[in-house]
Protein backbone atom coordinates (compact mmCIF):
# COMPACT_ATOMS: atom_id res chain seq x y z
CA UNK A 1 0.00 0.00 0.00
CA UNK A 2 1.19 3.29 -0.71
CA UNK A 3 0.79 6.28 1.91
CA UNK A 4 0.19 9.67 -0.20
CA UNK A 5 0.52 12.60 2.66
CA UNK A 6 -2.51 14.99 2.36
CA UNK A 7 -2.54 17.84 4.88
CA UNK A 8 -4.85 20.16 4.76
CA UNK A 9 -4.18 23.24 2.70
CA UNK A 10 -3.09 26.18 4.51
CA UNK A 11 -1.77 28.27 1.89
CA UNK A 12 -4.66 31.01 1.74
CA UNK A 13 -3.58 31.88 5.60
CA UNK A 14 -1.55 34.65 6.91
CA UNK A 15 -0.72 35.33 10.00
CA UNK A 16 -0.63 38.32 11.94
CA UNK A 17 3.06 39.24 13.45
CA UNK A 18 1.83 38.91 17.07
CA UNK A 19 1.04 35.22 15.74
CA UNK A 20 4.09 34.90 13.62
CA UNK A 21 6.31 34.99 16.62
CA UNK A 22 4.69 32.36 18.52
CA UNK A 23 6.28 29.85 15.70
CA UNK A 24 9.61 30.33 17.05
CA UNK A 25 8.54 29.24 20.74
CA UNK A 26 6.71 26.36 18.97
CA UNK A 27 9.23 25.45 17.23
CA UNK A 28 11.72 25.20 20.14
CA UNK A 29 9.21 23.21 22.06
CA UNK A 30 8.69 20.83 19.68
CA UNK A 31 11.95 19.92 19.93
CA UNK A 32 12.00 19.97 23.57
CA UNK A 33 8.92 17.55 23.43
CA UNK A 34 10.99 15.41 20.79
CA UNK A 35 14.15 15.07 22.74
CA UNK A 36 12.48 14.03 25.84
CA UNK A 37 10.69 11.16 24.25
CA UNK A 38 13.74 9.91 22.94
CA UNK A 39 16.27 10.72 25.96
CA UNK A 40 13.06 8.33 27.56
CA UNK A 41 13.61 6.00 25.38
CA UNK A 42 17.24 5.74 26.63
CA UNK A 43 18.60 7.61 23.18
CA UNK A 44 22.09 9.47 24.12
CA UNK A 45 23.57 12.03 21.75
CA UNK A 46 26.25 10.75 19.08
CA UNK A 47 27.56 12.61 16.19
CA UNK A 48 26.02 9.98 13.62
CA UNK A 49 22.62 8.47 13.71
CA UNK A 50 23.22 4.98 14.81
CA UNK A 51 19.68 3.37 15.74
CA UNK A 52 20.86 -0.07 17.14
CA UNK A 53 22.70 2.45 19.92
CA UNK A 54 20.57 4.62 20.13
CA UNK A 55 22.35 7.86 18.82
CA UNK A 56 21.09 10.53 17.82
CA UNK A 57 22.92 13.82 16.76
CA UNK A 58 19.93 16.64 17.10
CA UNK A 59 19.89 15.55 20.73
CA UNK A 60 21.51 19.09 21.62
CA UNK A 61 19.48 22.05 22.90
CA UNK A 62 17.59 24.14 20.37
CA UNK A 63 20.08 26.71 19.49
CA UNK A 64 22.76 24.29 18.71
CA UNK A 65 21.11 22.62 15.94
CA UNK A 66 21.78 23.08 12.53
CA UNK A 67 19.56 25.54 10.77
CA UNK A 68 18.10 22.78 8.51
CA UNK A 69 16.75 21.17 11.71
CA UNK A 70 15.56 24.19 13.34
CA UNK A 71 12.90 24.84 10.57
CA UNK A 72 11.79 21.45 10.26
CA UNK A 73 10.77 22.47 13.69
CA UNK A 74 9.47 25.99 12.48
CA UNK A 75 7.57 25.04 9.47
CA UNK A 76 5.43 22.12 11.73
CA UNK A 77 4.81 24.86 14.01
CA UNK A 78 3.64 27.56 11.47
CA UNK A 79 1.79 25.19 9.56
CA UNK A 80 -0.31 24.53 13.00
CA UNK A 81 -0.85 28.05 13.51
CA UNK A 82 -1.77 27.85 10.31
CA UNK A 83 -3.89 24.88 10.89
CA UNK A 84 -5.46 26.78 14.09
CA UNK A 85 -7.22 29.66 12.35
CA UNK A 86 -8.03 27.88 9.19
CA UNK A 87 -10.34 25.71 11.21
CA UNK A 88 -11.76 28.56 12.49
CA UNK A 89 -10.12 29.26 16.21
CA UNK A 90 -8.68 32.58 17.44
CA UNK A 91 -5.67 32.65 19.05
CA UNK A 92 -5.63 34.90 22.05
CA UNK A 93 -2.76 36.46 24.18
Amino acid sequence: MKYIPEPINTSEITLPDEIQELTELLARNTHEVWAANRSAGGWIYGKIRDDSKKHHPCLVPYDDLPETEKDYDRKTALETLKLILHLGYKIEK
